[in-house]
């Protein structure tokens, strides 16, 4: 026996609940679309005067501050000269040292710990310091709310006397702020002018050259990002395998009576970071 068929009456009742679902569901979808697009639009919003705070910020403090470099004289020092009359080292040592007036930075704040600057990137901050690894990743220099943060030292590590390996973070804004133009480092017109290779920070108590030896990406990971070792012999390994990581075949050597200063950003939403290694090649004691 066939089924009985809808009447006229309830082919149209039917035809109106399914046009009515189908309004309901684009309405929804409409719905839906509009928030994600209001949240996407807040977000850029914040990201966006982030940048610009950040920017007035780091213009501010760079204008308020008396950076000059500075000339070897009889408190200078080398440090570990390589036996290689070839290495590099020996063009760097004859560049001259940064030095700071940090009076102004400490009273704006007592955080500050030196101040850094990467040939051939944006990078030409003062560094700060705190008890945590966290609070500067979303607090700029003045200590207000800023997602684009600061630069700062790794709180396990001494600024005065420096750790065998001494750690410096920033987030990498796109803009190039921070530590944005840290992934310079990966090109060739970075890496193949050796002039880039050098690192000048200034603390209250010493001025410092340090030599560029390893630059690579990696995934997250905390060995690379350890400050002292217990042994002669675990240092070394850590610092075979950070030079032998390194994308660019520098020419500066490394062992274990060198400091390492490294710097640490993110080069993705992934994970993965950019790492560049220097060591420590020239100071001066500032009284």
């Amino acid at each position: 026996m066939s089924d009985k068929l809808p009447t006229r009456e309830e082919y149209r009742k039917t035809k109106k609940k399914k046009l009515r679902f189908r309004k309901w569901v684009i309405a929804v979808f409409f719905v839906f679309f509009l928030s994600i697009l209001s949240i996407g639009s807040i977000g850029i919003y914040f990201w966006l005067n982030d940048n610009k705070e950040i920017n007035k910020m780091q213009e501010k403090v760079v204008d308020d501050t008396n950076v000059k470099e500075k000339e070897d004289n009889d408190n200078t020092e080398q440090i570990n000269p390589p036996e290689n009359e070839a290495d590099d080292y020996w063009d760097y040592i004859k560049m001259n040292l940064l030095e700071v007036d940090f009076n102004d930075l400490l009273i704006k704040n007592s955080d500050t710990v030196g101040w850094i600057q990467v040939k051939g990137t944006n990078i030409n901050y003062p560094i700060v310091q705190t008890t945590n690894n966290d609070y500067y990743l979303n607090h700029a220099f003045d200590k207000t709310e800023n997602k684009a943060g600061w630069v700062y030292m790794d709180y396990r590590n001494n600024a005065v006397e420096f750790n065998q390996n001494t750690i410096i973070y920033a987030h990498s804004r796109y803009n190039g702020t921070m530590f944005g133009s840290l992934k310079n480092i990966l090109n060739s017109s970075w890496y193949t002018n050796k002039e880039n290779h050098i690192i000048r920070l200034s603390t209250p108590t010493e001025n410092t050259m340090w030599q560029v030896f390893s630059v690579y990406t990696i995934a997250k990971e905390s060995y690379y990002i350890t400050p002292s070792f217990s042994t002669t012999e675990s240092y070394q390994e850590f610092l075979n395998t950070i030079k032998g990581r390194s994308e660019v075949d520098f020419s500066g050597t490394v062992n274990t009576n060198d400091k390492v200063l490294t710097l640490s950003t993110c080069k993705d939403n992934f994970g993965n970071r950019i790492v560049m290694h220097a060591k420590l090649i020239k100071k001066e004691m500032r009284y």
